[in-house]
């Protein structure tokens, strides 16, 4: 019981169950390591146990610099057990030191465990990072690494809703800040310049109107514990320019700008956001977006979080996109009624490589009924857009899904009435609208076209037709049924001998979360957000949520990983990825992670009353 107390609180054990822990334990070999002995020896011979430190620390070593020192709980010694290799750092003991040591089959299985997989995935991300530090040296503390309560300089500035406009930028202006707090009953706003130019200025709002009726609210705020890095992916993900920062105990001490972050020399590549939002012709809107590539091989290398690397891209898109609209607006002059440019699919999800392309809708409401007039003239605004981006470096989809086909660029009444017929019955044409269409994010524009589209959603989930349907989707991808050597079997596709590393994993994962998400009518678009929240309601295990969540992250590692080596060889970008070129590790992971992936499709099948082959 001693034992099992002990590994209970420590990854990856703090989530199997009891039969399981207990035969763990059962498992368990004690042994002492007196001071200063060498535990593995780096290049050595493969580890035959996983360790675990019961007491004391061990230090692990890269030709005899320090990398890192593991305390109690720590486990090391897996990369060497999975992989059959030598240990890749040597393992010395710090102090006296006693270690439970896991026999490997017993190991083995526990990795293939959702919480394994995440320890796996989170010591793939880590070894690297730890030799990469250390041979820095001090340059390890990266300026993308400053922690955002450094860069406050004075305490927020705080002004009341009841305050004007006018006098909230009389006394922006006396402060010398482009951003003042709104204290309200309800929690805090924010009132930026750039708010004073889009939503007063721009908008012929008149100056006495009252501060709380043109903020925004409620504000999403910062640890002055977080990181520089950490903050402008927060920025980027939401569209804003500004974050409060808060101490320990909630109070908000200061506000950082993207002004502030931009200039730190480690994250300059996401500059090329501003750079792009301030463009004043397409050609300089071009330029800067085809900077993108070089923005995704800095932050894979920097071991930015895969998935934020994906929002990332699609938050560049986007910027792109909402820039060439704007130029092209100010050409074609007023809008013949309200409308809604809404990105489809990955860019939706904000889930994209560099191998994207573009997939988008173009929704309006006409304001005098001449649907016709009004098509002409958005049907040529989706044409100055399409072709930005694709000078940008974002190629035209394949599939045509894009506001310059009229079936993808409609009055508000036929697309809403379109969107309840597939719903209804998507037939053999709309196997198309239901993998993309259900993705849906607006861009730019006034039209409020998602209101209409989630009441759809949630009113098409009391269906159990309409769910079967999605599972069906969710199975159509398969992961590959196996290694052959160092080669991937997969179930079908063109790519034999190689991993499709997005219709083989990551698509199947999103498939999976979306069947289970709009089934159950939600409608936020994010895979990750849909795994959590399926499981939170109940409807879909923890334990596989939890597992397809890092399955996830490890397979958009390693696409992202895959496509920067192609940037930096001049190739284009595939997502056929070599596993000669991946270390035994990763390979194992991917295993793991393909085997669970078939789980969660043969229980969704299962569910749903499905045949599964």
């Amino acid at each position: 019981m001693q034992v099992e107390a002990f590994l209970v609180r420590h990854p990856p054990f703090d989530s199997l169950e009891t039969a399981d822990l207990e035969r763990v334990a059962r498992s368990v070999q004690i042994e002492f390591f007196p001071a200063g002995t060498t535990i593995l020896q780096q290049a050595g011979k493969p580890a035959r146990s996983l360790y675990v430190v019961r007491t004391g620390a061990v230090e692990l070593l890269d030709e005899g610099r320090v990398l890192d020192l593991l305390g109690e709980g720590e486990a090391f010694g897996h990369p060497s057990l999975l992989s059959g290799l030598g240990p890749a750092f040597a393992v010395r003991a710090h102090e006296d030191t006693l270690c439970y040591l896991v026999d490997r089959a017993v190991a083995e299985e526990v990795m293939a465990t959702p919480s394994g997989l995440a320890f796996l995935t989170a010591s793939l991300l880590r070894r690297e990072r730890r030799a990469g530090l250390a041979r820095e040296g001090e340059s390890a503390a990266s300026v993308g690494l400053v922690r955002v309560g450094a860069l406050i300089r004075r305490s927020p500035v705080i002004c009341a809703p009841e305050a004007t406009v006018r006098e909230a930028a009389e006394f922006m202006t006396k402060e010398r800040v482009s951003a003042v707090l709104v204290s309200t009953e309800k929690g805090l706003g924010i009132m930026t310049d750039r708010d004073l130019r889009s939503r007063v200025l721009a908008s012929g709002v008149p100056g006495e109107t009252r501060v709380r009726e043109v903020m925004s609210f409620p504000v999403v705020t910062a640890s002055v514990d977080a990181t520089a890095n950490d903050v402008l992916l927060l920025m980027l993900g939401h569209g804003f320019h500004h974050v409060p920062v808060t101490d320990g105990e909630g109070n908000v001490v200061g506000v950082v700008s993207d002004g502030d972050l931009f200039g730190l020399e480690r994250i300059a590549p996401f500059s090329v956001h501003r750079a792009i939002e301030t463009a004043t012709t397409e050609g300089h809107v071009v330029e800067e977006a085809a900077r993108l590539p070089e923005i995704v091989v800095a932050l894979v290398e920097a071991e930015t979080d895969p998935v934020e690397v994906g929002h990332i891209i699609a938050a560049t898109v986007d910027a792109t996109t909402r820039q060439l609209i704007a130029l092209s607006l100010r050409d074609l002059g007023e809008p013949p009624g309200s409308w809604a440019w809404l990105a489809l699919g990955s860019e939706a999800r904000h889930e994209q490589s560099l191998r994207t392309d573009q997939d988008h809708a173009l929704i309006f409401d006409p304001a005098d009924g001449a649907s016709d007039d009004a098509d002409a003239y958005f049907a040529e605004l989706a044409a100055r857009v399409t072709d930005g981006l694709e000078r940008a470096g974002v190629p035209r989809c394949r599939g045509d899904v894009m506001a310059t086909n009229p079936l993808w660029r409609r009055s508000v009444t036929a697309w809403v009435a379109e969107f309840r017929a597939r719903l209804a019955d998507p037939g053999l044409a709309g196997k198309v609208f239901t993998s993309i269409a259900l993705d849906y994010r607006r861009v730019a524009g006034s039209l409020d076209i998602e209101s209409a589209l989630d009441g759809l959603i949630r009113q098409a989930s009391r269906d159990p037709t309409f769910a079967r349907r999605l599972a069906r989707t969710a199975l159509e991808f398969r992961p590959p049924t196996g290694f052959f050597r160092d080669f991937v079997v997969e179930a079908r596709g063109s790519h034999a001998g190689t991993l499709d590393v997005k219709h083989g994993g990551i698509t199947p994962i999103t498939n999976l979360a979306r069947a289970y998400a709009v089934g159950n009518g939600l409608t936020g678009n994010r895979t990750l957000w849909r795994l959590r929240e399926v499981s939170a309601m109940g409807v879909l295990d923890p334990d596989v949520s939890f597992g397809l969540e890092e399955a996830f992250r490890l397979l958009w590692r390693v696409r992202l990983e895959h496509q920067v080596a192609q940037v930096r060889a001049g190739l284009p970008g595939d997502d056929a990825v070599n596993p000669r070129s991946l270390g035994a590790l990763t390979r194992r992971g991917l295993k793991d992670a393909f085997r669970l992936i078939a789980r969660a499709q043969r229980a969704l099948a299962s569910e749903m009353g499905l045949r599964i082959s």
